[in-house]
């Protein structure tokens, strides 16, 4: 009996959705480029399983049924294509390749047609969840052609999350890159989300002097909340965790963050499509002046800094901080659904936003309880273009202002760094005030650089220029967009 899918990679994500597969009943095919790691899968974690070696790329397509589905767990970029360009030989017309890295949706899009017009489908599918999700059950975002859905999904919905009513965390995003962009915002929304905690972290532990023990009670208190999550709940195992000395071992670790280039990637996505993804762009430079680690020792000794103590009663500045970080954390998901709007927009997706929550509502990283109100608010009105417009969302948003305001005014004020809630809540201050000061900017332009403007009291699309010295002339620049 031959295998319903193949997996190529065998490092720790690959190797546990095998086990997941294997788990849900389906007959996997390993293959491992370096093939002595399929002898120590098979012998080792994959022991007393249905699991099958593959021993060269010939050996895996000749050991799978048709249509043959096999899926690329390996370094996102050159190495898959290079493993397509040796697989397509092997294959027949109607074979599926699936990429399940975290390819640069491009990518997806080209290899999508460059495969159609061999014969072959294409799916490229972001995953979700980590080692764990990968084992237990993932968030998966697939997308690509859309003839090779019904063929795979039976797999990827067995292997994937569950909500508590039992539906799946996967289901088709939409053609070509789809679903590689929605894992890209998804992992872009991660960043916003994890730099707002180290932001509310930094706040207790060098404003208000909390002891860690204090700030594993408040951050597990905090998961009972609005805020419940994955990435609280880990954060609040992270504070308790002792070493060996019976110190917390989070003080010991170097402050010097990396990131793989997704975030980096939705920020300039965001830029080329226009976006204002302030919040998660703040994120990715916070990351990036992390790592100066040594320039910040010498400016933190030329500039003599000192972080002043936050004064008054520290319940209600834990509880201001909650409010805070529940609303910048609104505000980031909030911007990250404009840019799949847009994205679905110019490129004809026709993208499901409040489906898109669901695939978040279990499995991956930022799962949390209120995209289930985000997935209600989309159902409700399926042309949300503002998350924060929405009955459930905007309340909050109003009832937190006050403490959101109060805990950004303190950090500039005591010189604690809040990029990330300090441009959430300018980011909304700017999005709901009618007439904002583009007017002189405009002036400005067209006095340097005759660009021209708009007038309020002509029809929009009408540009005038003046000629502001007396010496330009009449002449304007081209008018455009970018």
């Amino acid at each position: 009996m031959k295998g319903d899918i193949g997996v190529i990679g065998l490092a720790v994500m690959g190797q546990n959705l095998i086990l997941n597969m294997n788990d849900k009943g389906f007959k996997v095919v390993a293959y491992n480029r370096t093939t002595s790691k399929v002898d120590e899968f098979i012998k080792g974690a994959a022991q007393n399983t249905q699991v099958i070696g593959a021993y060269s790329l010939q050996d895996l397509v000749e050991k799978l049924e048709k249509p043959r589905k096999i899926m690329l767990m390996v370094r996102a970029g050159f190495v898959v294509d290079e493993f397509i360009r040796q697989l397509v030989p092997l294959l027949d017309k109607g074979d599926i390749i699936i990429d399940g890295g975290n390819a640069n949706y491009p990518d997806s899009t080209r290899r999508t047609h460059e495969l159609a017009e061999k014969g072959i489908l294409f799916v490229g599918a972001g995953v979700s969840g980590g080692e764990e999700g990968a084992r237990n059950g993932p968030s998966i975002m697939p997308g690509g052609h859309a003839e090779a859905w019904p063929h795979v999904q039976p797999i990827l919905q067995a292997i994937a999350a569950k909500t508590s009513n039992g539906e799946p965390c996967c289901d088709w995003v939409g053609a070509d890159g789809a679903g590689h962009f929605v894992k890209m915002v998804h992992n872009g929304i991660e960043y916003g989300d994890m730099q707002l905690i180290c932001e509310a972290y930094q706040f207790m532990k060098d404003g208000l002097g909390m002891s860690y023990e204090e700030m594993h009670q408040i951050f597990s208190q905090w998961n009972t909340t609005e805020l419940d999550s994955y990435l609280i709940q880990i954060t609040a195992d992270i504070l308790g965790f002792k070493d060996e000395t019976g110190e917390a071992l989070v003080e010991k670790i170097l402050d010097t963050a990396g990131q793989k280039g997704t975030g980096k990637w939705t920020g300039i996505n965001a830029l080329d499509l226009g976006i204002p993804l302030t919040l998660i762009s703040e994120a990715v430079f916070a990351r990036c002046v992390s790592a100066f680690k040594e320039q910040r020792r010498e400016m933190h000794a030329l500039f003599d800094k000192t972080i002043r103590p936050v004064a008054g009663d520290k319940a209600e500045w834990v509880e201001a901080l909650r409010q805070a970080l529940l609303a910048s954390k609104i505000i980031s998901y909030a911007q990250g659904f404009m840019l799949i709007r847009e994205a679905s927009e110019i490129n004809n997706w026709s993208l499901n936003y409040g489906k898109t929550a669901l695939l978040w509502r279990e499995g991956c990283i930022i799962r949390s309880a209120f995209l289930g109100n985000i997935r209600d608010a989309y159902e409700a009105n399926p042309d949300l273009i503002f998350l924060g417009a929405d009955p459930y969302f905007k309340r909050i948003l109003e009832q937190c202002l006050p403490a959101w305001r109060k805990v950004v005014a303190k950090s500039i004020e005591t010189g604690l760094p809040m990029p990330c809630m300090a441009s959430a809540i300018m980011f909304l201050d700017g999005y709901t005030t009618e007439r904002l000061p583009a007017n002189l900017l405009q002036a400005q332009r067209d006095y340097f650089g005759a660009h021209t403007y708009e007038r309020t009291d002509q029809p929009r699309g009408e540009f005038f220029h003046t000629n502001w010295t007396g010496k330009g002339g009449d002449a304007a620049s081209t008018t455009y967009h970018v």
